[in-house]
């Protein structure tokens, strides 16, 4: 059985990454941005979690994650559908919500060692869809603080693209692929965390929340062992949600500088 600790961790971690009851109608520009962003980390979140469970890693955890991550962007697409921006942003909604649908009818059946790169190749067809309405919407803002929305953002999709492809490979892929992704999203948040680091738009608070996700990402980096075969899927996962968590925060603070 789980103990209390322990639930309490998951019903925190779940309640953090959640984002305010907002509707379509009342939501601000950076909040678009923000909930945009997050579908981009639910495509990556949604496979870590179905490789977990694949694996009878925290199965109970995972199968948790992959539930809320599914019910989160299926409410998060319509809320944006509902939020008229501009033509191109309402034709890429469109796109993810075609790709959405195929993508969620593999993710929620029982998970099979089979299906996981399928699910995976489509996983990074929604994932670059998702990012397109970023884009779009960093565009029409017309605002830096817009861009730091979305680097923000980002980094809670790297957090989580760095963990399904570390569930990928202990459960025994070795496509190259993946390694070049995985060293590719370990040097993209390395880049991303300075550059919001040094960000003149930054709160005092800002400023005190990354400087802990720089503490909580150098500890992370040293107890990686994934080049040496020896995978310690608990702890990198633990590790880097944690590390999401902090990321969500921030980002919701980037989104309150754009009104």
């Amino acid at each position: 059985m789980l103990g209390v600790a322990r639930i309490f961790w998951l019903v925190w971690l779940a309640a953090s990454l959640l984002p305010l009851s907002t509707s379509a109608a009342e939501l601000t520009m950076g909040e678009a941005i923000d909930k945009a962003g997050r579908q981009r980390m639910l495509t990556q979140r949604i496979v870590k979690a179905y490789a977990m469970m694949g694996q009878d890693i925290s199965y109970r955890k995972a199968k948790k994650q992959l539930r809320s991550g599914e019910k989160l962007f299926t409410k998060q697409l319509a809320e944006l559908q509902a939020f008229e921006v501009n033509s191109a942003v309402s034709q890429e909604l469109e796109r993810v919500a075609a790709l959405w649908k195929s993508f969620r009818a593999l993710a929620t059946k029982r998970p099979e060692r089979k299906s996981a790169e399928r699910l995976r190749a489509q996983a990074e067809q929604l994932l670059q869809a998702a990012h397109q309405v970023v884009l779009h919407l960093e565009a029409a803002s017309g605002a830096k603080a817009g861009r730091l929305v979305n680097l923000s953002g980002r980094q809670r999709m790297l957090s989580q693209r760095m963990g399904s492809i570390y569930l990928l490979r202990s459960w025994g892929f070795e496509n190259p692929i993946y390694e070049e992704d995985y060293k590719k999203a370990v040097r993209e948040f390395s880049e991303a965390l300075q550059v919001l680091l040094t960000a003149p738009e930054n709160t005092p608070e800002i400023d005190k929340m990354l400087r802990d996700v720089e503490g909580r990402w150098k500890l992370f980096q040293l107890s990686n062992k994934m080049d040496s075969g020896q995978f310690v899927p608990t702890l990198v996962t633990r590790a880097l949600d944690q590390i999401l968590v902090k990321m969500n925060t921030v980002t919701g603070m980037y989104a309150a500088l754009l009104k």
